[in-house]
């Protein structure tokens, strides 16, 4: 999830989000961040890994923190501690806030989150009916047709094919969430899925759960240092429209706010875009943290992501994580006939009336070659 992009040639923040955040472009960058597909080539050139940013060593204590014996001059490694009600281990604790120096798009980033946080503050002074009811119209606006169905299943896996004109409306809707532009987004997430729980992962919860929920986007230099330059969105880039929204991406969300605010005053500000901007980055952060640390393992993906009946609940579906890990391509997420699955819902009735083509299941083969040969794994 990427929550701030520049345009290539401003300098001002030139240095993401879950809800995703930016991959710093070719003189180009984003801020916000929900990675590379498998068996899906989406460039003609390879990624190139930076020599001068070794991406297993950083200037943070990422592979493991160290406590320093003033008597003896010893160094002695942390072991690795388990996430609280999961046996998931936090290997290599790392620590965004402290410690490093900050780059104006690092502030940035965290300026806009801080801003959507403060400004829910002032939620239970500010209600009423028709503003909730607006949080409530963007967040499936933004949230299912935006995030879920556009940037993830249909931009990030190609899940499914729309006409370009849908596909372009659900994308602009997902540029109002305010998660970053559907490149960057894109990117970070087809990444995440390349290096799943590896140390090149942008936001793995072996290096602590509040990095995989949110501090990861505070290092805008982290995802250029793990996996190289970002070369895995040749598909979108090509795209005059997807270029278009990432030169002017600010420019939209905050375009909303004030004509919601011109509509219904600061109550529709607060609850139109705080709110509801606050709710969606949490729950597309859980996303990448806790699908990812609690719920249970349906099949061999040799990750750790899991199937989270209450994140699939908030987030449309996008819960069913490890089905998700098992079949990247899959349009559906629910599996099982009670898994609710609100997005491929949508899917699923676009492909009724016509707009939807091309869409993308698991065969039974397929799913015989990822299934255990025990039951169902519990963490």
């Amino acid at each position: 999830m990427v929550l701030i992009t520049t345009q290539p040639k401003n300098p001002i923040f030139h240095g993401c989000t879950t809800l995703h955040r930016s991959i710093p472009q070719r003189g180009d960058s984003t801020v916000l961040g929900l990675g590379s597909i498998k068996n899906f080539n989406f460039n003609q050139k390879p990624t190139k890994i930076s020599l001068k940013s070794n991406p297993f060593t950083y200037n943070l204590a990422v592979t493991a923190k160290a406590k320093t014996n003033a008597a003896f001059g010893e160094v002695e490694a942390l072991k690795p501690r388990k996430i609280l009600l999961s046996e998931v281990e936090v290997k290599r604790e790392r620590s965004v806030l402290f410690g490093r120096k900050w780059n104006t798009l690092d502030v940035g980033t965290a300026g806009i989150v801080l801003a959507m946080h403060v400004l829910c503050l002032f939620a239970p002074f500010h209600f009423n009916w028709p503003a909730l009811w607006v949080a409530v119209a963007l967040y499936v606006v933004t949230g299912l047709f935006g995030i879920t169905l556009s940037f993830h299943r249909n931009l990030s896996h190609r899940s499914f094919k729309l006409p370009k004109w849908l596909e372009y409306s659900f994308a602009y809707c997902g540029v109002l969430a305010l998660q970053g532009n559907p490149i960057d987004w894109v990117s970070t997430h087809r990444y995440h899925h390349q290096f799943c729980d590896t140390e090149r992962d942008p936001h793995s919860p072996t290096e602590g759960f509040w990095f995989s929920h949110m501090s990861w986007l505070f290092d805008t230099n982290s995802i250029i240092e793990r996996c190289g330059e970002a070369n895995n969105v040749g598909d979108l880039e090509k795209q005059p429209f997807y270029r278009f929204l990432r030169s002017t991406y600010l420019f939209h969300p905050f375009a909303l706010g004030a004509l919601l605010y011109a509509a219904g005053g600061f109550p529709f500000l607060v609850w139109g875009m705080g709110v509801r901007i606050v709710w969606v980055y949490h729950i597309t952060w859980f996303v990448n943290s806790a699908c990812h640390v609690w719920g249970n393992q349906a099949w061999n993906t040799r990750d750790l992501s899991r199937n989270n009946w209450w994140v699939a609940l908030l987030a449309f579906g996008e819960g069913w994580h490890n089905n998700h890990h098992a079949f990247e391509y899959s349009a559906r997420h629910g599996l099982e006939w009670w898994q609710l699955d609100m997005t491929w819902y949508v899917v699923r009735f676009l492909q009724a009336i016509g707009l939807a083509t091309e869409v993308k299941l698991p065969s039974e083969t397929q799913k015989h070659r990822m299934a255990f040969n025990s039951d169902t794994i519990t963490t």
